[in-house]
């Protein structure tokens, strides 16, 4: 009996392997080389080109090109076709397309047919759903986008629906509070530009204060 059981999650293991879509699961990986690269979002990788900004678009828009026959062909790609990296692949060079929001709501609305499938992360859904609002002069609804206050290095959300319920709201989706959200993104930016900051005698970013999971955030 043991031996039959094992067997059966072993042709299942295997089943789910060959469902999967190598091809594709590695090209959004190189993909996303690229994307980092001209994003800038690692220092060792970026371009100090006067003309960084134009192959960045030139990037960005070949990028569209194929994800755009991706979205057509597959619909969103969930964990069953390219693994959850490569489903997060997919999510992220679409984040960076702001200057096409009509696709990013369209990716938005295929992406939350797998949610509710749990084929792909809520968390990610909802960066995409701010990203989608912001960049259609909505405000959004998790606070993933942020801005900070150089004269302290402490981030804060970008335009945001009720700041009262916001933590609920960021919960339902698996995010953590927005204080502890905000903390993070304040620490990271600090050290990306701790020489700028500490030139200026700033040692450190500005904390929202923890109180028991309380909402300080209204208060700041």
């Amino acid at each position: 009996m043991k031996r039959i059981v094992l067997t059966l999650v072993f042709l299942n293991s295997l089943l789910a392997f060959a469902q999967t879509d190598i091809a594709l699961k590695d090209s959004l990986a190189k993909m996303v080389i690229w994307d980092q690269k001209v994003a800038g979002f690692q220092p060792e990788h970026k371009i100090d080109d006067p003309k960084r900004k134009q192959f960045q678009d030139s990037v960005f828009t070949s990028h569209y090109g194929r994800l755009q026959k991706i979205l057509s062909d597959q619909g969103y790609p969930g964990f069953d076709l390219v693994g959850k990296q490569g489903s997060r692949d997919f999510w992220l060079l679409v984040q960076h397309l702001d200057k096409w929001p009509d696709f990013q709501q369209k990716v938005l609305d295929e992406m939350k047919k797998q949610v509710l499938k749990k084929n792909a992360s809520s968390g990610d859904y909802a960066y995409l759903t701010d990203r989608v609002r912001l960049n259609t002069s909505r405000n959004q609804l998790y606070g993933t986008q942020v801005s900070y206050n150089t004269d302290s290095c402490q981030a804060f959300p970008r335009p945001t629906e009720n700041l009262e319920s916001l933590n609920k709201r960021r919960k339902e989706v698996g995010l953590d509070s927005i204080e502890e959200y905000l903390n993070k993104m304040s620490e990271l930016h600090f050290r990306m530009n701790k020489d700028n900051y500490e030139n200026r005698g700033i040692k450190g970013p500005k904390l929202y204060v923890l109180e028991n999971k309380k909402t300080s955030l209204i208060k700041r």
